[in-house]
């Protein structure tokens, strides 16, 4: 079986245990392959190996369990004050913090006004965090306006953590502001092992990186939290995958959750959990353990998590001084299912228009032509999503042959363009390399064009073009026109693609 085969969209069931390494056949080869012929045909050459299994696991070894839980289950158990959980209950659960931004903030803010009364006090004014990152380098009015509203009642409730923009002209001259929540939330040690953070935007569950249950939620929840600390929440089951094997240096996380995606569809995961565990996971620095956890809603799920180790608690060393007790899952703990990836057979990936689990090869889709690359975003526009696109750029010596978008998603991120030397270029900063190879310079440090935004966004797609992206999402009209199409991609993949104007995988400069 050829690897391309290998990844192709699959719309049959998943295979049953004892056919381990099968399950990524297309769906042309798995009507060949209910034929016994089939099975004496098949190659070694295999994309990657996932097979779902119902796990019987040892016993604790993390001490006295009298009835075994998943890493999730534990979370919520602590936050609804309960020994016990299983998926399916109901559980009233207390909330660590709440974020909200200036897409949904001011929604929620009226839903918790007219339910709390107008001169209501929030729950908490520390467990609140309020962080303007959608719409902000725009003139558009109403989109100002959403910040103004924020801004007063930031200012109402005494709201302790609101990274405020005032002057939309130069984000530099505004030291509170921030800039994308996901990113903005790590960076500033709200995001903490074994606690619940609530968000008003679909990729809170970033923040699972860090071992912490994290999820999205709408307007109308966010505004009971505002009033009560508390939420209704439903104990999702959870899906384990594990990822094993040396990471090749030409793939990113962004291919390794493209991956899964393609396998399990947009649809596999909703409202279950999915836990990443496995050598190549505990070999991810932070940033790359966050595209992991930021891309599970785009598989419905609920929330992702990682387990904590020490990666975990040197990032958090100099970020927040407020204790966190970690949480692991038992060793009898029942998944729904489990996955398993030998990462070593992976190849870099996109997601081709208009959905996330649009899987390719990057190399199959070399003669895809295209107008723009678009870098940055919660999923791609970290430090190490430049750096990664820095060393592509270095390598090749070339100048990108369509414009290239740079998105740093905060401002701490863009300090580290301009100022962090990038290794094996003798002291050059990706900023120094990206100017070099013809990329626009850095825009401001926010959402940006991601989700299209009021038609003066910088980089918005204003026209019917092409475009390769770190992103998260490539429904029809995400990033501005409707008829637009979306490759989401690695930033290594990006910046590739970059240098030829089409899409290319990046082993071609690596």
């Amino acid at each position: 079986m050829a690897a391309s085969s290998a990844i192709s969209s699959i719309s049959s069931s998943f295979l049953p245990k004892k056919d381990v390494g099968l399950s990524s056949l297309s769906s042309s080869n798995c009507s060949h392959f209910l034929a016994s012929k089939c099975r004496s045909k098949m190659s070694t050459k295999i994309a990657s190996v996932m097979t779902p299994q119902k796990t019987e696991r040892k016993p604790s070894t993390t001490g006295s369990v009298k009835n075994a839980m998943t890493m999730t289950e534990k979370i919520l158990a602590r936050a609804s004050e309960k020994s016990q959980l299983v998926p399916g209950e109901n559980v009233w659960v207390n909330v660590d913090v709440l974020m909200t931004h200036d897409v949904c903030g001011p929604g929620s803010i009226g839903i918790f006004k007219k339910e709390f009364g107008q001169n209501a006090k929030v729950w908490d004014r520390e467990k609140v965090v309020i962080i303007p990152d959608h719409y902000i380098f725009t003139s558009d009015e109403r989109a100002n306006r959403n910040v103004d509203i924020l801004r007063d009642f930031a200012m109402e409730q005494n709201i302790k953590y609101f990274y405020d923009i005032t002057d939309r002209s130069d984000f530099k001259v505004n030291p509170e502001y921030k800039g994308v929540c996901h990113v903005a939330l790590a960076q500033e040690g709200h995001c903490r092992p074994g606690e619940v953070l609530l968000g008003t935007d679909s990729h809170t569950c970033n923040a699972g990186a860090f071992g912490q249950f994290a999820t999205g939620i709408g307007n109308t929840d966010a505004g009971f939290v505002l009033g009560t600390g508390k939420i209704l929440l439903k104990v999702p089951p959870t899906l384990r995958f594990v990822m094993d094997g040396e990471m090749p240096d030409y793939l990113l996380a962004k291919d390794l959750i493209l991956q899964i995606i393609g396998e399990i569809s947009v649809a596999g995961a909703t409202y279950k959990a999915m836990e990443f565990v496995g050598s190549t996971v505990e070999s991810l620095n932070m940033e790359e353990r966050m595209t992991l956890c930021n891309m599970v809603v785009e598989a419905g799920g609920k929330n992702g998590v990682v387990p904590v180790d020490s990666t975990t608690r040197k990032y958090l060393e100099d970020k927040t001084s407020i204790p966190y007790e970690p949480f692991y899952s038992d060793d009898q703990a029942s998944f729904m299912s489990e996955y398993r990836f030998d990462v070593s057979k992976l190849e870099p990936l996109v997601a081709k228009p208009h959905s996330p689990d649009n899987r390719a090869l990057a190399r199959e889709c070399k003669d895809v032509k295209i107008d723009r690359v678009y870098i940055g975003s919660c999923t791609g526009g970290k430090t190490e999503d430049f750096m990664a696109a820095a060393k592509v750029f270095m390598a090749s010596g070339k100048k990108v042959r369509v414009p290239t978008f740079l998105v740093p998603a905060t401002q701490k991120v863009w300090m580290d363009v301009y100022t962090v030397p990038v290794p094996g270029s003798g002291g050059k900063t990706c900023a120094q390399i990206f100017e070099e190879a013809g990329c626009d310079t850095p825009g401001s440090p926010g959402c940006g064009a991601c989700l299209g935004g009021p038609r003066d966004t910088y980089a918005r797609m204003n026209d019917p073009q092409v475009c390769v992206s770190t992103t998260n999402r490539n429904f029809p009209g995400r990033m501005g026109h409707k008829e637009g199409q979306i490759y989401l991609a690695s930033p290594y993949t990006a910046a590739a693609s970059a240098l030829t104007g089409y899409v290319t995988d990046p082993r071609e400069f690596l």
